[in-house]
């Protein structure tokens, strides 16, 4: 299970009307991929559904996961911060044994 928090889902949201219109019936894509600082990355993009997606909708949006990634993130928060150290999409992850300075970069 993925939660999304009300900040991420209107961030989600704006980027699809706003940025995205060729994708509003689409929502947001997280991967997760080898590399980065501390061993696997967390990848975001604005896609549509694909067949094998595990869709996770809250607020009246979408997050789209392959199973692989979810095996990494199940149970993780999608939050969205806007402060002026950072602004974006965070995953607060408790699968992750240590995570890197960035953000998006975490160890398994």
């Amino acid at each position: 299970m993925i939660q999304v928090t009300p900040n991420a889902a209107k961030a989600i949201q704006d980027k699809l009307t706003e940025q995205e219109p060729r994708l509003a019936d689409g929502g947001l894509r997280i991967r997760v991929e080898g590399g980065g600082c501390s061993g696997m990355q967390y990848m975001m993009s604005f896609d549509s559904r694909k067949p094998n997606d595990q869709v996770f909708r809250q607020h009246d949006v979408e997050v789209l996961i392959d199973p692989t990634s979810l095996e990494f993130i199940d149970g993780s928060t999608i939050d969205f911060v806007d402060g002026l150290s950072s602004t974006g999409f965070k995953i607060l992850n408790p699968k992750a044994k240590q995570t890197c300075g960035c953000g998006t970069s975490f160890e398994a």
